[in-house]
């Protein structure tokens, strides 16, 4: 069966934990790295540059803490377990300020529908929660294993942490609330996912028995059930908004195809070609284009109808083309 050394422990303990006489070094480390990672994230974002967003995710910290949490909550450490989570959340909040004064210093407004970095992180689904289950256990084995911790920098780039954090600053300065919960609500599903699937890693690799043994019902160890508690309703409560966006999601695809096939079979009788369908929070948007005169639009309401759109609002724009021959 998996196990651990007390060493593995010690180990893991430097490496997660701010305590000792090198707590200040990894403090100003940690806060140094991340004001850095989020400014790079925040200008990769602006810039809707990929790579400048990976270098981010790379360079930031912010997975030690939330490791370190998941550490706290197996070896019951109460004092290690508050100062990961404080420096979790104070880092979060730092990272999200950062983008949001970046994003009063640019001059266009950063939003989903013009930037597909914003785009990306808004609507969180199921199976972005599924994907970080299976990066967070990844991190959590190379944790583990000294001799697999190579893989840490994939993990950090798979993860999502610092990039949805800018993301929420800069579409709360555009003034666009409901994309800053989407990119919060992601950062939290990669958080939760972290925590659950480390604990099931640890649980695998007995991490617990090596810890000091407690009386039945101390305080110490009602203390790791409730956070252990804690972290399991966090991935259910969790999962529910995922799972209403991935329906959602799913549901727009299905429309825009079913309006893909009407409205692209009226307009190619018409000679016309049907260029873009845009789904927003009134119905769909589609943009046709072709030489005058204009098609009639004569029965194509009542044969969307007939697909099965009969509530869905079509607002159907026609782009007239003048073709000439020098």
């Amino acid at each position: 069966m998996l196990s651990l050394s007390d060493a593995d422990i010690a180990r893991m303990r430097g490496q997660l934990f701010f305590e000792g006489d090198g707590a200040a070094h990894k403090l100003s480390r940690y806060w140094l790295l991340l004001l850095l990672a989020a400014v790079i994230a925040s200008a990769g974002v602006v810039a809707d540059s990929t790579a400048t967003v990976i270098g981010a995710m790379i360079v930031a910290p912010l997975m030690v803490p939330i490791l370190g949490t998941l550490l706290g909550v197996v070896l019951a450490d109460r004092d290690n377990l508050i100062r990961c989570v404080v420096l979790v959340v104070a880092g979060s909040a730092a990272v999200v300020g950062v983008g949001y004064l970046l994003g009063v210093l640019v001059e266009p407004i950063v939003a989903a529908s013009t930037n597909g970095q914003v785009a990306g992180r808004v609507s969180p689904r199921l199976v972005d929660l599924i994907a970080a289950l299976a990066t967070g256990a990844v991190g959590s084995v190379a944790l583990a294993r000294e001799d697999i911790s190579d893989t840490l920098p994939g993990v950090a780039i798979s993860i999502s942490l610092v990039p949805p954090l800018a993301v929420v600053g800069l579409t709360l300065e555009s003034g666009a609330p409901e994309e800053a919960f989407g990119a919060l609500l992601l950062f939290l599903t990669n958080v939760s996912a972290i925590l659950g699937s480390g604990l099931a890693v640890m649980a695998a690799y007995r991490v617990h028995r090596l810890v000091e043994p407690r009386p039945e019902g101390s305080v110490r160890t009602l203390r790791r059930g409730r956070a252990t508690a804690a972290i399991i309703v966090s991935l259910v409560v969790i999962s529910i908004p995922l799972g209403l966006t991935s329906a959602r999601v799913t549901a727009d695809r299905n429309t825009e195809a079913t309006v893909d096939q009407v409205v692209g079979s009226w307009a190619e009788a018409a000679g016309w070609d049907l260029v873009g369908i845009t789904t927003t929070s009134e119905g769909v948007s589609v943009r046709v284009t072709g030489q005058l005169p204009e098609p009639e639009v004569g029965d194509l309401r009542a044969e969307l109808d007939t697909a099965g759109l009969a509530g869905t609002e079509v607002e159907l724009e026609l782009i007239p083309v003048t073709r000439l021959t020098l």
